[in-house]
């Protein structure tokens, strides 16, 4: 199957025709092979009771680029084209998605064939250097990615207390997989409170990087996002929110020293351990609090000795 839209010679933007670069407004050509990524299989309860049992995939996907093995991501496959799409952009092989010229996936081949337009593939990336991460099915950093890092520093945008609250709020209607069978994680893209899109995958940064092709293949900027991620806040999410332009990140879960250190680096403000309406926010001086709760008594004296 071969989405009509968006086509392969669509221009993303007319003015930027006018770059030195012959493909900078392409974009590639995708197959859809997206999977439905839940069945249920026969299982026994706590009863000793037979019943249906809601699980997800786990497929693997290796991706070749004009014909080099690059990586197998272990993924749901719910988009697939698109989490290729996010990796290679994520780990700074192109600078544009017009210099692809298709993404094929095969899933009895279980294949992601990826054909640039010039024929070069890899050509002057090391990617012999593989960084194994704490994501969930062991993601991967390759060298070349931590050589152009740190060109990506962003600005601080003011953040307001409220914008986390709706953020919370709202991705709740979104986790239909987790909700069903549990066994993944979930990332939503949000901007002034609304969810822009929200991907579910065995790894967060499956997930992560599959928000990342859908934003990269439509021109859609960062710097006033919102990233919100089940996850850990790690040093790969780090590096990727800030590879993909989006300075906030939220999460229902903890960060690691690592991923704080390096958000101070690249000016990612961090959200943690966000639920309802608590949360523990890092490297966060752009943060208002225009709806503080009221302090419990206990903590009073704390507050007070802090100011």
């Amino acid at each position: 199957m071969t989405r009509t839209a968006p086509p392969s010679e669509i221009s993303i933007n007319q003015s930027r025709q006018k770059s030195s670069d012959p493909y900078l407004g392409l974009l590639p050509l995708l197959t859809n092979e997206g999977l439905e990524s839940i069945h249920q299989v026969d299982s026994k309860n706590q009863y000793g009771l037979d019943q249906q049992t809601n699980i997800v995939d786990e497929l693997p996907l290796t991706i070749k680029v004009d014909g080099d093995e690059l990586v197998t991501l272990m993924t749901l496959g719910s988009r697939p084209e698109l989490l290729v799409l996010g990796y290679l952009r994520n780990q700074t092989l192109f600078d544009h998605p017009g210099q692809i010229k298709s993404i094929q996936v095969d899933w009895d081949r279980e294949l992601a064939e990826v054909t640039t337009r010039d024929g070069n593939g890899l050509q002057g990336f090391d990617t012999s250097r593989k960084t194994v991460t704490t994501g969930c099915g062991q993601g991967t950093i390759l060298s070349c990615t931590l050589d152009k890092l740190y060109e990506h520093r962003l600005p601080q945008n003011t953040l307001r207390q409220s914008e986390v609250y709706e953020v919370l709020n709202r991705v709740k209607d979104h986790n239909k997989a987790y909700r069903a069978a549990g066994s993944v994680h979930g990332c939503g893209l949000c901007q002034a409170g609304e969810v822009l899109m929200f991907i579910e995958d065995v790894g967060r940064h499956n997930a992560m990087d599959t928000i990342s092709g859908d934003m990269w293949i439509q021109n859609m900027s960062g710097h006033d996002k919102i990233f919100y991620t089940t996850g850990r806040l790690t040093s790969e999410i780090v590096m990727k929110s800030a590879l993909m332009g989006v300075p906030v990140l939220v999460s229902r879960n903890g960060t690691t020293n690592m991923g704080y250190e390096l958000a101070v680096e690249l000016g990612v403000t961090l959200i943690a351990r966000a639920k309802s309406r608590q949360f523990c926010a890092l490297n966060a001086s752009n943060l208002i609090f225009d709806m503080p709760p009221p302090i419990p008594t206990h903590m009073q004296s704390t507050k007070q000795e802090v100011n």
